[in-house]
């Protein structure tokens, strides 16, 4: 079961741009998103969120289904 939920703008193609998202019940909002970039079938965001977290979301075009990965924060 996917419990993720991605409010994104989306203007002239779906998924455009994720703003928010909910995963394992909490929300967090999109500050930044540091990389975006297209896959065959596949948009990929590398976002990160206040309180400096990072992911990495991914919206699936065939599926029509969002993934997500918690990444680590780089130690500058």
């Amino acid at each position: 079961m996917n419990n993720l939920k991605v409010n994104c703008y989306s203007g002239h193609t779906y998924a455009e741009r994720p703003r928010s998202f909910q995963w394992e019940g909490i929300e967090y909002e999109v500050e930044e998103i540091e990389r975006a970039w297209q896959e065959p079938e596949e948009k990929h965001f590398l976002v990160r969120t206040r309180g400096t977290k990072l992911f990495q979301l991914c919206y699936n075009e065939t599926e029509k289904q969002w993934s997500l990965t918690e990444l680590e924060p780089r130690l500058d």
